[in-house]
């Protein structure tokens, strides 16, 4: 079954020029040209991705986008014209996966889907549940647990811990981080890597002002101080 992608935008050239290369590559794409149509799409077509301009008519992508995580997780690529790194950052706080600053290469766009699908294809049957003190995750399922309690965590809140859990009591640097979890074609900017973790902190820590499991290493990185159980 082709995996379904929902792409909003209001510019018609762009958006039918990414619908085609989508298309091409065998995905189910639906388009949405403003933020009320987008939603209703949503809700009928249940895509597996979503590729959401920020600028759009009726309700703006960053309102469609909080109105998303209310009840999903879909992965949430932001699209953005805007050289000010404000629209990138709120939009990672509130729940987007990547974005992609305008203008871009179609197929750049379509490389960062493919990745992304793929992540969360799974595994190819190997063995991936890892179990630490505190943590347990299993990839093939995309499943996470702390002290036996199932977490409500984004595709990239799980793929950041997937991560640290692999390499636990190392300290991964957020290049490290992109490339395992973004990929090694990534082209944003680091400090994705920073607001994911300030998230994925919330759902894990006690505490998520004085962390003690993800640990900040200054200079260095991030990592995951949890024993082997």
């Amino acid at each position: 079954m082709a995996y379904k992608i929902l792409v909003v935008d209001d510019e018609l050239t762009l958006l039918n020029t990414v619908r085609a290369y989508l298309e091409q590559e065998g995905y189910d794409v639906q388009t949405a040209v403003d933020g009320r149509a987008a939603l209703l799409t949503f809700r009928d077509f249940h895509p597996d991705l979503v590729v959401l301009d920020i600028m759009l008519p009726e309700l703006d992508g960053l309102e469609v986008l909080r109105q998303l995580r209310q009840s999903s997780d879909v992965y949430v690529i932001m699209l953005t014209a805007r050289a000010d790194e404000t629209d990138k950052i709120i939009g990672l706080g509130l729940g987007a996966d990547d974005y992609v600053t305008k203008p871009f290469s179609p197929r750049e766009l379509v490389a960062r889907i493919k990745a992304a699908l793929r992540r969360m294809g799974g595994s190819g049957g190997r063995k991936t549940e890892l179990i630490s003190r505190h943590m347990r995750v299993d990839a093939d399922a995309r499943l996470a647990w702390k002290d036996d309690q199932p977490l409500d965590l984004t595709p990239i809140e799980f793929d950041l811990l997937h991560a640290l859990m692999r390499h636990r009591s190392r300290a991964l640097s957020r290049e490290q981080l992109i490339e395992q979890v973004w990929g090694y074609d990534y082209y944003g900017d680091d400090r994705v890597v920073d607001v994911h973790i300030g998230r994925l902190r919330k759902k894990v820590e006690d505490d998520p002002a004085h962390p003690t499991l993800i640990a900040t290493v200054w200079g260095a990185g991030y990592r995951l101080e949890d024993d082997s159980a």
